[in-house]
């Protein structure tokens, strides 16, 4: 018997689109295992890709900033959004960033084990003190620093997303290269790419994919009033996986600033125009609580149970 809940069904729905029935049958084929319902969807031509993320369910901000040629994107986490809006994590999110440029820690253990700047204590024996100012539980989730290239910084939203892009430039002033960077980061801020570049692309996600959309073709051949033969069928799916790159890569996917042009050929264009060489190496995009599931509180459920509580 599949074992999955209401909650599941309707994660599903969200990242997919598909009606709730359909997502039911999805998960009970695939006995609750959320990536195989995504495609088992998408192989009976229901849903798109969905990314693996999950639904966004966590307060915060994203601070994203570039000192002295040094990138870093930090992720910190707190309980309601009327603290995240608040001065004091404002002020705490920038210093944790200040802290990651100072002491370049390797991950997130040495972040917390490393000075908290201005201070003479750690960032874990700080925390508590800002804990009680702020009056929430506070969680420093991840970062990311770029240390070589030139790297661009964005904040969408008062910090919902950051981003940060890395270029490696030749024969072209850093400063140069700021408009083409924010625009990268604007685009991966609003189509939140899987890869930079097809390249990055992993053959197991390759082979996958390819998996997918045999499965979606064959289907669709089975139904069809003239069925195509097998050689057709590969064509397409050849054609299919040029598509999954130019959704799920940040290069080849259309520029959004000028219809009918790739990004890659966008970089190109400008690094012609400033005489020189761009290559956008790589990009990190943080969202706020993004893949943390928030607790679901019923609270008719709470209420019922501190009147039998009373009895």
């Amino acid at each position: 018997m599949a074992s999955f809940t209401a909650l599941d069904v309707k994660k599903l729905r969200e990242m997919t689109n598909v009606g709730m029935m359909d997502c039911k049958k999805a998960l009970t084929a695939s006995e609750g295992d959320m990536d195989k319902a995504v495609e088992w969807l998408r192989e009976k031509g229901l849903a798109a890709a969905a990314k693996k993320s999950g639904r966004i369910a966590a307060e915060g901000a994203v601070c994203a900033k570039v000192e002295n040629g040094v990138g870093v994107i930090v992720e910190v986490n707190c309980e309601t959004d009327f603290a995240a809006g608040s001065d004091k994590f404002k002020e705490l999110i920038n210093d944790v960033a200040n802290t990651v440029l100072a002491e370049k820690p390797a991950d997130l253990d040495a972040l917390m084990n490393a000075n908290y700047i201005g201070t003479d204590k750690t960032v874990s024996e700080t925390l508590p003190d800002k804990v009680l100012v702020i009056g929430e539980n506070i969680k420093i989730r991840r970062f990311a620093t770029y240390n070589t290239g030139v790297s661009v910084p964005y904040i969408h939203m008062g910090g919902r997303i950051g981003v940060l892009v890395n270029m490696e430039v030749e024969g072209i002033a850093a400063d140069a290269v700021t408009e083409l960077g924010k625009d990268l980061c604007m685009q991966v801020a609003a189509m939140n790419p899987t890869f930079c570049d097809k390249s990055d692309v992993d053959q197991s996600t390759l082979d996958k994919e390819k998996e997918i959309q045999m499965t979606l073709a064959m289907n669709e051949n089975a139904t069809a009033a003239k069925p195509k033969p097998q050689n057709i069928i590969e064509k397409m799916v050849l054609g299919r996986m040029s598509k999954y790159y130019e959704e799920n890569c940040l290069m080849q996917m259309e520029f959004v600033k000028e219809k009918g042009v790739s990004v890659e050929k966008h970089v190109e264009a400008v690094a012609k125009e400033l005489g020189g060489k761009i290559a956008v190496k790589s990009f990190v995009r943080y969202e706020k609580g993004e893949g943390i599931e928030k607790k679901v509180d019923d609270f008719a459920a709470e209420v019922a149970a501190q009147v039998a509580g009373a009895k």
